[in-house]
Formats: C-alpha cells, sequence, structure tokens
C-alpha cells in the first residue's frame, strides 16, 4: 500500500467500526470515573481517622488497581488494533483481560527500554563529546530509537513477545524495511490531522463548553485508532 491508501484507510477505519469508537470512549470514562472517585477517597481518608480512613484508604487502593488494569487494557487493546493493521484485517479486536493487559505491560517495559537505552548512551558520550557535537548525535539517537520503538511495537503486536520487540537491532532494521522516509511522513501527517482535529474541536469548546469536551473526548478516541492503525498497516509491508 502506498501511504496515500494507508492515510485514507486509516482515517475511515474508526468510522466503520463504530463498537471498538464506543468501546474506547466506554473505557475511558470509566477509568477516569475510577482514578477520579480513588482521588477523591484519598483525600477524604487523610482528614479522617479510626475505621473509616482505613476503609477509605482500601477503596482508594482498590481503585487505583482498577484504574491500572483499565488503562493497561485500553493500551492492549490499542496494541491489538496494530495486530489488525498488520494482518490488514477491517474489522476490531475484542476485549481480552488475559492477553491485553500483559501485553500493555510489556509494551510499558519496551518503551522505557527504547528511551533508556539512548539516554545512557548520550550520558556515556557526554564524557568525550561537547557542545554542538553532542547534540547532533543525541538528536541522531533519539530519532533513531523513537522510530525504533514504533517497529518495536509493532514486533509486539504480531508476536506477542517481549523478546521480538526488544530485539534492538532488528526494530532499527525494520525502519528501513518500512522506508524512514515513508515512516516519517506519515508521523508528520498523522500530527497535522490530530492538530486539526483538536484546533475544531477547541473552536466548538469556546462555542459550547460541554458539548466542545464531549466531542473532544471522542475525537482523542479516534485519534488514537486511527493512529494505531497507520502504523499496523505500515508495518504490514515488512
Amino acid at each position: 500500500m502506498n501511504l496515500g491508501d494507508i492515510i485514507s484507510e486509516a482515517l475511515i477505519y474508526p468510522l466503520h467500526n463504530i463498537k471498538a469508537l464506543v468501546l474506547y470512549i466506554v473505557l475511558g470514562i470509566i477509568a477516569a470515573i475510577v482514578g477520579g472517585t480513588s482521588i477523591i477517597a484519598f483525600l477524604t481518608a487523610a482528614g479522617t481517622t479510626g475505621a473509616s480512613s482505613f476503609a477509605l484508604d482500601g477503596v482508594a487502593i482498590l481503585g487505583i488497581i482498577v484504574f491500572i488494569i483499565l488503562l493497561f487494557l485500553i493500551k492492549g487493546y490499542g496494541l491489538d488494533v496494530v495486530k489488525y493493521g498488520i494482518e490488514r484485517r477491517s474489522d476490531t479486536p475484542n476485549i481480552d483481560f488475559a492477553r491485553q493487559v500483559p501485553n500493555a505491560i510489556k509494551l510499558l517495559a519496551v518503551d522505557i527500554a527504547y528511551y533508556l537505552i539512548p539516554a545512557v548512551i548520550i550520558f556515556v558520550l557526554g564524557f568525550i563529546f561537547r557542545d554542538w557535537i553532542l547534540t547532533i548525535i543525541s538528536i541522531i539517537l533519539i530519532i533513531v530509537f523513537a522510530l525504533a520503538n514504533f517497529m518495536a511495537r509493532c514486533r509486539l503486536a504480531k508476536t506477542d513477545s517481549i523478546g521480538e520487540a526488544l530485539a534492538v537491532g532488528e526494530a532499527i532494521g525494520d525502519i528501513s524495511r518500512v522506508g524512514i522516509g515513508k515512516l516519517i511522513t506519515a508521523i508528520l501527517i498523522i500530527i497535522i490531522i490530530a492538530v486539526a482535529i483538536i484546533f475544531v474541536t477547541g473552536l466548538v469548546a469556546r462555542i459550547n463548553n460541554i458539548l466542545g469536551n464531549v466531542l473532544l473526548g471522542i475525537a482523542m478516541v479516534y485519534l488514537v485508532l486511527f493512529y494505531h492503525r497507520v502504523i499496523g498497516l505500515l508495518y504490514s509491508e515488512v
């Protein structure tokens, strides 16, 4: 697929899969309610003593655990959207706690690794190089590992294997297999589309705050599905 076809397909993907759009929105709302309730419970517990404080702390801790699980579920679901893109499936994933939550935890570990490695390299190089040389090397490393992280996400989505995702050399090799120009252009297009959609919803919010916030929530979910679909379709040609 050429880049135009990928962007066009990804733009209509959420609209053709209203189930996924609604599902993501519902999960986000539940996560927000649970998270907000947990914070209120903690703050209330801080001002009470005895059994009431203990009970509120318990509710808050339980709420935080549920909130974290929901966040991981949302991330894992997004990873499955990438997988469906790689397989060029037109449907959307179902919720699968047993696989999506562990995969999201793996994804967190992968993200940390791909940003920790260049940070360590830059730190070490700081003892060797100075000023503009270090700056140029740092920019190159950050860009390479950020792009490699995109590929690592796809490798994890495709295989469910953290080992495959942490194969840094292979992930960097995937950049050239997708096409670095194609990948960077796709990311820039995603950013432009995201800014445009958020700008429009922001204008609506200035007219009607409630309607604007609702549209912003829907827009963010739409963009998440769109972004994951683009990445999956890009990787489908590797």
